[in-house]
């Protein structure tokens, strides 16, 4: 075979395995970009951190009622002369601690202020009201009963705090943009109002 010949053939060879294996691997030419994985693309603003501001009220807010709603609930399961009050108060404290162990998780990834690191003027906002008492005036009343007279209390009281919380999550599903916030919103409007007809019902029992 002539020089020329195997020349040609050389070439001709490496041409087509630099074809193949651009075929196989997928790899980009030299000196452009790789392909980005769909799967990892990120973007200016990780998924997790997309909110507004109703997102942010609805954490930030309700961290602070569920706060209240457990510290009525750990009274109750000590004071509560009814086992279904007692039951009800303990369902509600562990249903509520995981929650707020969550908002407060997203605050943080949200890069905005936890309940306690800001001013939260009108804080009750409806949802804190429980019959023209704030927190502490509830706990206060609570604390001077006992026997049916505290388990009548505690569920009309807890009755008017969980609608107020019915209220705020119903406003975050109206107004809010983050996905797992308004999962949470939903789960507090459909539990929660399955607990006031539980409470009603035991109130009309006592």
């Amino acid at each position: 075979m002539s020089t020329t010949v195997r020349r040609a053939a050389c070439a001709t060879a490496a041409l087509t395995l630099a074809a193949t294996l651009a075929a196989c691997g997928g790899g980009a030419p030299a000196g452009t970009a790789p392909r980005p994985d769909r799967a990892t693309t990120s973007t200016t603003q990780p998924l997790d951190a997309r909110h507004d501001e109703t997102d942010t009220w609805f954490a930030q807010m309700m961290v602070v009622h569920h706060e209240g709603a457990i510290e009525m609930a750990g009274l109750a399961v000590d004071r509560a002369a009814t086992p279904e009050v007692r039951d009800l108060a303990q369902r509600i404290a562990d249903a509520q601690g995981p929650e707020i162990a969550l908002m407060s998780g997203w605050l943080a990834a949200w890069g905005e202020d936890a309940p306690g690191g800001t001013d939260h003027g009108g804080m009750d906002h409806g949802g804190m009201d429980m019959h023209g008492m704030g927190q502490d005036e509830a706990m206060g009343s609570l604390d001077g009963l006992d026997g049916v007279a505290f388990d009548r209390a505690f569920l009309d009281l807890m009755i008017a705090h969980h609608r107020g919380a019915v209220a705020m999550a119903e406003t975050e599903l109206a107004e809010g943009t983050h996905p797992d916030a308004m999962r949470l919103a939903r789960t507090i409007v459909d539990d929660q109002t399955a607990e006031i007809t539980e409470m009603q019902n035991l109130l009309a029992t006592l």
